[in-house]
């Protein structure tokens, strides 16, 4: 196994998003409250990454509205560098998030023209003077357009000197999962980790297994591809060659940034081990497990707390109940 090591910073681009609660206690027969929580699963990452000690940068676009100031205002306080953000003229994007009893959420989108999908190609190329061993993107910016198409060429230009990582995250009330498929070969042509939910692979391989699908994106260009199980854990398969971890038992509070702190937990302790800024080609399967279990444990501490809301580096041995949950790097 690699020697842990200082990690290497990594950059992440997507898109913030205003997950907003409706407040029972607040509501009535003729108002409904909501609470909103800054969210969108970049930003998730983005945060989740910085808090565990990765050096982390962050690109989007902010609104100038109240959830711009919410976004930046959280991103910042969890040591995220904004600088290559852009502050945009449109409005931001809102989510209201409907909770099932197993604290599951489903949500309805208000996105249209929002000032995550309006990338330009100059606000983009303002943003290459960056020495990121790792750059992360997917979710709703890669997908939807005009600013879809322009993250992929900049995703091509990119990864001559990173390590490319992509959640497809597939969101089929903002955008026809048709689209995600038609799309999926090319970007695990851009990508070296490709990180979904067995959800997502639900919609983008109907009816096919989770060993088949990793074979079929490996032979589209990804060489990691990393399909998390829920509670069951994850399948990690690089190259063809597979692991598995378990997830570990907690109590779960809501899934909300699980998959995120997930994709974090994973870049963070692969920068840790020195296998991200280049084709992964070092990486083995004893690290991979380790970056794994790693990225689960991460994981869960965010199920057991409301919200995505990531564990702190230097308190993720103090959350209750998950004493010695996470290893030191």
């Amino acid at each position: 196994m690699a020697r842990p090591q200082a990690p290497a910073s990594v950059t992440v681009l997507g898109e913030c998003v205003a997950d907003a609660f409706t407040d029972p206690a607040r509501s009535s027969s003729d108002e409904l409250a909501l609470r909103a929580l800054p969210g969108g699963g970049p930003a998730n990452t983005a945060v989740a990454l910085a808090r565990l000690g990765t050096p982390t940068r962050f690109l989007g676009r902010f609104s100038t509205d109240a959830f711009g100031t919410l976004f930046r205002a959280r991103l910042s306080a969890s040591g995220v560098d904004l600088t290559g953000s852009v502050t945009a003229p449109e409005p931001s994007t809102l989510a209201v998030a409907d909770l099932d009893d197993s604290g599951q959420a489903t949500y309805t989108f208000y996105a249209d023209s929002a000032a995550d999908w309006q990338w330009t190609d100059e606000e983009l190329a303002a943003t290459q003077q960056d020495d990121a061993a790792g750059l992360h993107t997917g979710s709703l910016a890669l997908i939807r357009q005009p600013g879809g198409s322009r993250i992929e060429d900049h995703l091509a230009k990119a990864r001559e000197h990173v390590t490319v990582s992509i959640d497809p995250n597939v969101r089929p009330l903002l955008v026809p999962p048709a689209a995600y498929r038609e799309r999926l070969p090319h970007w695990c042509a851009l990508a070296d980790i490709l990180r979904l939910s067995e959800d997502d692979l639900a919609l983008l391989l109907p009816g096919v297994g989770a060993e088949e699908a990793c074979d079929t994106w490996h032979a589209a260009g990804a060489r990691l591809v990393v399909i998390t199980l829920g509670g069951r854990g994850a399948l990690a398969s690089l190259d063809g060659l597979r692991v598995t971890v378990a997830a570990p038992a907690i109590d779960v509070v809501d899934t909300i940034g699980a998959g995120d702190s997930f994709t974090a937990g994973l870049l963070h302790r692969l920068a840790a081990l020195g296998h991200l800024g280049g084709r992964l080609d070092a990486l083995s399967l004893e690290d991979l497990t380790d970056a794994c279990s790693f990225a689960a444990r991460v994981a869960a501490l965010t199920c057991s707390v409301p919200g995505a809301n990531p564990p702190l580096a230097d308190a993720v041995g103090l959350k209750a109940g998950v004493a010695g949950l996470l290893p030191h790097a």
